[in-house]
């Protein structure tokens, strides 16, 4: 998993509340557990006017004008302004992959459904939780300034508007070192490899019997 650090970037507002997983990576996409290629599917069913199926040529289908993802002045964007009770829905891992395989790095909302929030960190995306006020005013300023950034400091708990104001959010200790250190859960594991191996030694070396059970079948 990708080390997260710092970002500056452009705004994309997604000016919906509840905004389930199917909406942000339809069921039909569901098929491949690569993490990868998912991207080009991100908000399909409203980012483009015909039906999406696995494995198309994407760059053939008719594209939504309307929708703000196809908007020229969000394109390259890695900052996804949201309301509250983002990622609901379904449990899908699919949706942060589609999410960071697009390229968005972080996320603003007032809340998020829980098991999308936690996914979010294993899979190297940062959720950060606002108040409506302040996200409130964040969807105004995007509106009025055309490549609207923000900048955003893991390391401090901060983001930074452009005008110098800053916000200080609030991070799980745990999960903020497994950014900063680009780990997932089995990376953390990974890490105590060798006590695990120490360990299973011991053992063998203890229990011998329990290691010969079944042997002679």
């Amino acid at each position: 998993m990708k080390k997260f650090t710092t970002l500056q970037g452009v705004v994309m507002p997604l000016d919906r509340a509840n905004v389930d997983t199917d909406f942000i990576i339809p069921k039909q996409f569901l098929k491949s557990i690569k993490r990868t290629g998912f991207g080009v599917n991100l908000f399909d069913e409203h980012r483009y006017l015909d039906k999406g199926e696995p494995d198309a040529d994407n760059s053939q289908r008719p594209i939504n004008p309307d929708f703000v993802l196809n908007q020229p002045r969000y394109q390259g964007a890695t900052i996804l302004l949201a309301r509250e009770n983002f990622g609901c829905g379904s449990s899908r891992e699919h949706a942060p992959w589609a999410l960071d395989d697009y390229g968005f790095q972080v996320v603003l909302a007032p809340s998020y459904a829980d098991i999308f929030f936690n996914n979010c960190f294993k899979n190297g995306i940062l959720p950060i939780v606002l108040n409506k006020e302040t996200i409130s005013e964040m969807f105004e300023a995007v509106e009025a300034e055309e490549g609207y950034q923000l900048s955003v400091s893991l390391p401090d708990q901060t983001v930074t508007t452009s005008d110098g104001k800053v916000i200080e959010f609030d991070v799980d200790e745990y999960k903020k070192d497994c950014l900063l250190n680009g780990l997932d859960e089995i990376g953390v594991t990974l890490q105590e490899a060798q006590k695990i191996r120490n360990f299973e030694d011991t053992w063998r070396k203890n229990s011998p019997w329990y290691f010969t059970l079944g042997a002679a079948d």
